[in-house]
């Protein structure tokens, strides 16, 4: 089991940044890619970016590509993901998960452990 805890939402312009962060305890983090997910009201909720356990590959969704970073630091147990030109429409709520595989998946199913979650809300 892993206990997942996000850092780092809140309120900014559109056009600003944030970064978020989630650490993790329990697993050997090194052992599972991690991805972030979003949910808006009414939505379903959506893998915005992905990576495998050592950092070398990711997936992106199209609508933050170009935009979002995700990265990992495996000696901190954290993945972090930089939002850069930020929109009204990137408001949600975002969540860290940890896969059951260590190779890049964006499949909910494919998740065992999920964060609490961290508002980001970007204003127009």
């Amino acid at each position: 089991q892993v206990q997942l805890v996000e850092s780092g939402g809140g309120l900014v312009q559109a056009g600003g940044s944030l970064r978020l962060s989630c650490a993790a305890s329990g697993r050997t983090f090194r052992n599972y890619a991690m991805a972030w997910f979003r949910q808006a009201p009414g939505t379903e909720r959506e893998c915005v970016a992905a990576i495998n356990w050592n950092g070398g590959d990711t997936s992106y969704a199209d609508s933050v590509k170009g935009r979002f970073t995700i990265s990992r630091d495996n000696a901190k147990n954290t993945v972090y993901l930089q939002m850069n030109s930020l929109k009204p429409e990137d408001t949600a709520v975002y969540y860290c998960a940890a896969a059951r595989t260590f190779v890049v998946t964006t499949t909910p199913s494919d998740f065992a452990s999920w964060g609490q979650g961290t508002q980001v809300t970007v204003s127009s």
